[in-house]
């Protein structure tokens, strides 16, 4: 459940620019654990402004202390008292339709790790474009220590942040790692003081929000498909994303301003 009678996720706009959604994680008391009903409140409000046009760049962060610690385990532990065969269910039923829709999102997505990332938590993060992280913030993968492996596309999400030696010892050992470790492994844009950590995010976002938003879908429909394929297709690909951004009216608008020594403006069309 919720805390008290609070929804499990928030959807706020930012007051600056509301081109950008803020999404929390709603379980402070739990460190924003994930039970069904998160879940199944996350993917509707991700869908929800994946498909608005109104939102430009999306925040997606922690209530309280924590940013997510994953599946919520004494709801799992019921689940496997209950039926072991059913119990993971839940990745099929949320947790890939929620990394699809994240990674799929036509627009950045940015993550404000306010604190513990863990497990499912850290596919999470990972699932988004960029990360801001708090000083102090810890993260681990933590499966293998209850006896499993990973799920919400860590076994590609982190090898392609960390390569493969790193991910594979990550996931193997499950230790814990820093935000400083994170930003010295490329995980992370940034790390700041926890106070800082949501605005810092926000300010990023807006910078996103005033720019191209079909080149920036473009961007990460290419770098997925980059990382899982081969030269030649990748750059079929590339020559698609370009021509149909040709016809856009950003891109047409911004080699104008360029010839005309105009810094340019764009609409996210």
């Amino acid at each position: 459940m919720a805390d008290s009678a609070d929804p499990a996720v928030l959807r706020t706009r930012d007051e600056t620019d509301p081109a950008v959604a803020v999404l929390s994680l709603n379980r402070p008391a739990k460190y924003n654990a994930l039970t069904v009903e998160l879940k199944e409140a996350l993917l509707p409000a991700v869908d929800e402004v994946a498909g608005d046009d109104s939102v430009r760049a999306v925040v997606i962060t922690g209530s309280g202390k924590a940013f997510c610690v994953g599946q919520d385990l004494g709801e799992h532990a019921a689940n496997l008292e209950r039926d072991a065969t059913t119990a993971f269910d839940t990745v099929r039923e949320h947790y890939n339709p929620l990394v699809r829709s994240v990674t799929g999102m036509p627009k950045p997505v940015i993550a404000a790790v306010n604190g513990p990332c863990v497990g499912a938590g850290l596919g999470l993060a990972l699932a988004a474009d960029l990360r801001i992280a708090a000083e102090g913030t810890t993260f681990s993968t933590a499966f293998t220590g209850i006896g499993l492996t990973a799920d919400t596309g860590l076994s590609a999400s982190l090898a392609h942040a960390v390569g493969v030696a790193r991910a594979t010892e990550l996931l193997l050992c499950g230790d814990t790692f820093t935000a400083d470790d994170a930003r010295n492994w490329g995980l992370v844009r940034d790390v700041v003081p926890a106070a800082e950590v949501l605005d810092t995010a926000l300010v990023l976002a807006r910078r996103l929000a005033a720019g191209p938003t079909a080149a920036y879908a473009e961007v990460k429909a290419a770098v997925r498909f980059g990382a899982v394929n081969e030269m030649p297709a990748v750059l079929e690909h590339e020559a698609d994303a370009q021509a149909r951004l040709a016809t856009t009216r950003d891109h047409r608008a911004a080699v104008a301003d360029f010839l005309a020594k105009k810094t340019p403006t764009f609409e996210g069309r």
